[in-house]
């Protein structure tokens, strides 16, 4: 698998989005509703892209978009075929752990693109980023974000998914500074549930060398504190150059507790002697979901009284 912290990684690039490509869309995980896949793909038609998607994509297993066969087959395929330049998951859920042992990670490999998607995505995000060097895609889903109105923070997603470099990713005022310093690494990371879920398989993820971007929603405090104590004790937070949380939103134990989660976060991370920011909307998010390039070269800036976050190449080929 890469070292992210190799002095001369060489993350593969995806070839640039354009205005008039095809975007596949594939549910690799939970099922989906026809109302939100339609109202997505509206959006990204609007946007001056063409979606498109197999009638499987409707399939249902329990709580699954189909078997892990079809799930497996859709994602492969729209890797392969030549006339899909991005694919755009429509939503997360639950089952993306299921393809890890039927995909052929050499059709990845062979044929990079532009990958997007959160949530349970992140499983995929990981392995083909540690797997393949692929640069991933923490941004909105289809079936999600597109099918929402403000659900997408559209210069994030045209300055990751176009070229552009460098480019500095327009966090908003909410984000607050939890520690000072500055930073350079790959940025990298997603749900923090999957990817704690990662430790002890094959699967396993790769921080070293990382700026680490960590969200999640609906876990309560003591759930955030065990997760990321589980990630500390499992070395995973060692060798991170800084921290990233997201927006965390549902994150609390009663409306009265009298603590903060910057509080609870700060006790697990406040010595590991890194910058650390909190409140990026990218993911589970409130609105405008911020596209990240996993994989790309960043730098993060935090002071006292700002937080700044620079990509520094471009993440896809021009």
């Amino acid at each position: 698998m890469a070292v992210m912290s190799s002095s001369n990684f060489q993350p593969v690039k995806p070839p640039a989005l354009r205005p008039g490509d095809n975007v596949g869309i594939i549910a690799p995980a939970s099922n989906i509703k026809r109302d939100d896949l339609e109202a997505g793909c509206s959006a990204l038609q609007r946007a001056g892209y063409r979606p498109f998607y197999f009638d499987s994509i409707l399939d249902r297993d329990l709580y699954f978009a189909g078997s892990v066969e079809r799930r497996t087959h859709e994602l492969e395929e729209m890797f392969v075929r030549e006339d899909v330049r991005a694919i755009v998951c429509a939503r997360g859920g639950y089952g993306a752990n299921y393809l890890l042992k039927n995909l052929d990670i050499e059709k990845i490999r062979a044929h990079p693109k532009i990958f997007v998607g959160y949530s349970d995505i992140t499983t995929l995000l990981t392995c083909f980023a540690d797997a393949c060097s692929l640069i991933t895609f923490h941004g909105p889903m289809a079936a999600k974000d597109w099918a929402h109105e403000d659900g997408v923070d559209l210069a994030s997603w045209q300055a990751a998914l176009s070229g552009s470099a460098p480019w500095d990713v327009a966090l908003g005022a909410r984000v607050s500074p939890l520690a000072g310093g500055q930073a350079e690494g790959i940025l990298y990371g997603g749900c923090l549930s999957i990817l704690v879920a990662s430790l002890g398989t094959p699967w396993e993820i790769n921080t070293a060398g990382t700026i680490l971007f960590l969200e999640d929603v609906a876990a309560k405090p003591f759930q955030i504190d065990r997760m990321l104590m589980q990630l500390k004790l499992a070395g995973q937070l060692d060798d991170v150059r800084g921290i990233i949380f997201g927006e965390m939103l549902d994150c609390v134990q009663t409306a009265s507790q009298g603590y903060t989660l910057e509080e609870v976060v700060m006790r697990v991370v406040g010595d590991l002697g890194v910058p650390v920011a909190f409140g990026v909307r990218s993911g589970h998010v409130s609105s405008r979901n911020i596209t990240l390039p996993f994989g790309a070269r960043a730098s993060l800036t935090v002071d006292s009284k700002q937080v700044s976050l620079r990509i520094l190449e471009s993440a896809v080929e021009i």
